[in-house]
């Protein structure tokens, strides 16, 4: 038990130490500096904060759907990570680098870091807008102003991460690797907007549990769809 309560303690400890000393834990990453350790913390804590909010907006259909929310929430960010590393890995490769991949996925795991921490701090406000509101379109468009607010900050966070990384390269291999960033962030979002659709329902439409839904439309017109319901044009 006590061993338990200490690994705990040191997942989160590593956490707060991405939080609190950004440059210093890039420079650990940089260095290769306990990565197993690192990747291990990240995953834990981003996993176990991801789960809880996505057992909150899960919650606004059924109990079925807050544990498939749980679940399907951490697995969406680590899939769409996942899907994306070899991408940055490799076009880093050519272009000179020489860390490992070990540590590209530590580095993009701090960015996943940071969205879970941001959502886990909002998951009280989405708590009372859930018990005090009863419009299905509204939860959904507040939950993805949310979404789309934590992943913007937290691909800033990996961006500033990167530079930081990356300041004893010369000129050239920096603005080399600065474009090959810009571009697999772009990819990035695309893969991630993409996968959440596939993965859907993760809010549960009203109606009976389900755990997909049938591959239709897309992303960008269910957002348009929700917004006019919301403003009364449908």
């Amino acid at each position: 038990m006590i061993n338990r309560e200490f690994q705990a303690t040191h997942y989160f400890t590593v956490l707060m130490g991405l939080l609190r000393d950004r440059q210093g834990f890039m420079e650990e990453i940089r260095q290769g500096v306990r990565l197993p350790s690192k990747i291990i913390s990240l995953l834990v804590c981003s996993s176990l904060f991801f789960a809880v909010y996505g057992a909150i907006i899960g919650s606004s259909h059924s109990s079925l759907q807050a544990l498939s929310s749980a679940f399907k929430l951490p697995c969406f960010y680590l899939m769409t990570l996942i899907l994306c590393l070899p991408t940055l890995y490799f076009f880093s490769i050519l272009s000179g680098s020489t860390r490992s991949i070990g540590q590209y996925f530590a580095m993009l795991l701090t960015s996943v870091a940071v969205i879970s921490v941001l959502e886990f701090s909002l998951a009280p406000v989405v708590l009372f807008f859930l018990i005090t509101t009863h419009n299905y379109q509204f939860f959904v468009l507040l939950n993805v102003a949310i979404f789309a607010l934590t992943g913007f900050t937290g691909v800033t966070f990996l961006y500033q991460g990167v530079q930081l990384m990356s300041v004893q390269d010369n000129e050239a291999a920096q603005d080399t690797r600065t474009r090959i960033l810009q571009f697999w962030l772009i990819l990035y979002a695309l893969v991630g907007c993409q996968l959440g659709w596939t993965l859907r329902p993760f809010f549960g439409t009203p109606g009976e549990f389900v755990l997909f839904r049938a591959m239709e439309g897309n992303f960008y017109l269910s957002i348009l769809k929700a917004i006019g319901e919301l403003l009364g044009f449908n």
